[in-house]
């Protein structure tokens, strides 16, 4: 009886023995060939930056036509964007979109001084925005303006968006921006002409504007709504639906190329 008690505490104590030569062992290996975390409360983890494995990150800012308003699917122009760039590259792409409806340039500006918007712009590849559609027609009241309320408006517009482009390049000086240009959803109306003048004047302002700054493209959409305007926006007669969305989109991304390694 005694021979078996014995026995059973050798070998017990046999393998407390082995577990506490691996548990060293263990401990020898982290000391010498592991990376060290840094003491809690003083060096800081590195944060995430651009690496060219990392994919490609899109920014979207402005107002309801970024968001998307008035498409049935949700998509909206980024969406439709992002759908023709998959075809062109095989890496991953994330978008984060930051727009906000209704918003007009002062707005946007402001918006950019948030930290959180900073550090995702930062990191943006490529940065897409549509701003000035709600500065210039004010949810419908610019069409009973006076021509010096208008123009009084404009110069406001474009002194916010010189500084939007301004704070976007501090911010990021390699990401492309791609301003996407003002369409007129009041073709069909009597005083088509008149609107149709004003926003084109908008539009040549703001392309003037972003060619001042490098790698800011202004893409026009004008002509993509001249002809049967009802066809491609949404019940609000305001705002593109489906299928205009999806010309704004592909619009955009006919202008977007990749390096020979991005490309499928």
């Amino acid at each position: 009886m005694r021979r078996g008690i014995v026995g059973i505490i050798t070998i017990v104590s046999a393998l407390a023995g082995i577990l506490w030569l691996g548990g060293l062992a263990m401990a020898i290996q982290d000391q010498f060939f592991a990376a060290k975390a840094p003491p809690a409360g003083t060096a800081k983890y590195p944060k995430e930056e651009k690496t060219d494995n990392r994919g490609i990150y899109i920014v979207a800012l402005g107002d309801s036509l970024t968001r998307g308003t008035g498409d049935e699917s949700g998509k909206g122009y980024v969406g439709y964007m992002v759908d023709q760039l998959r075809q062109k590259t095989a890496k991953p792409i994330r978008v984060t979109n930051l727009a906000i409806k209704g918003q007009r340039s002062a707005g946007l500006l402001q918006q950019l001084g948030q930290a959180e918007i900073e550090r995702q712009l930062k990191l943006a590849d490529i940065i897409v925005m549509t701003i000035g559609g709600n500065d210039l027609f004010q949810g419908g009241e610019a069409l009973k303006l006076a021509p010096k309320q208008i123009e009084q408006a404009k110069a406001s517009y474009l002194r916010n968006l010189d500084r939007i482009f301004q704070t976007i390049r501090r911010i990021n000086k390699d990401a492309v921006v791609f301003y996407i240009g003002l369409y007129n959803p009041f073709s069909d109306l009597g005083d088509a002409k008149q609107t149709s003048a004003i926003v084109r004047q908008w539009n040549f302002a703001s392309a003037e504007t972003a060619a001042r700054y490098s790698n800011i493209i202004a893409v026009p959409t004008f002509d993509l709504f001249a002809l049967h305007v009802n066809d491609y926006l949404y019940s609000d007669h305001f705002h593109p639906n489906k299928e205009g969305y999806k010309r704004i989109g592909e619009r955009v991304a006919s202008l977007i190329t990749f390096t020979e390694g991005d490309e499928k």
